[in-house]
């Protein structure tokens, strides 16, 4: 889903979730969430090649507080209950997440995946942001 072409409304709750874009579309995206006064965090997952990388990076991304739990729980509580970065609405872009063990990513789309439904149910916007993975042979 390209972000631009089907004009995804950041501010519409329901439309909340972890999406794959065109990391071409990453500036627009960050433009829209900051026109709409959303809290926007940019993640660059570049080099984390573990869970515990990828939990500080997290942590330190995030601004996630000094007590955070540093594993899976722990984070998912932290978005679900955003009082760390007070906003009505969140939007995370991740770049570079080619490093991540499989595993490991799937778990983090699965946290942010449960952290939209949370918000959804709380008439939140909640976005999440991955690159699409380039295709064989193409330019950087």
């Amino acid at each position: 889903m390209s972000a631009h072409d089907a004009r995804l409304d950041l501010t519409r709750p329901l439309l909340g979730g972890v999406y794959d874009v065109d990391a071409r579309e990453f500036d627009a995206i960050v433009r829209q969430a900051r026109q709409a006064e959303l809290a926007l965090c940019r993640v660059d997952l570049a080099g984390c090649t573990d869970k515990a990388g990828l939990l500080r990076r997290l942590a330190f991304a995030l601004r996630l507080p000094p007590d955070f739990g540093d594993n899976w729980d722990a984070l998912a509580d932290c978005l679900r209950d955003p009082a760390w970065r007070p906003a009505w609405g969140h939007v995370f872009v991740f770049e570079n997440p080619e490093a991540l063990p499989a595993h490991d990513a799937a778990i983090l789309r699965g946290v942010l995946d449960d952290a939209a439904t949370f918000a959804i149910e709380h008439e939140r916007p909640f976005f999440a942001f991955f690159p699409l993975p380039a295709a064989p042979g193409a330019d950087a």
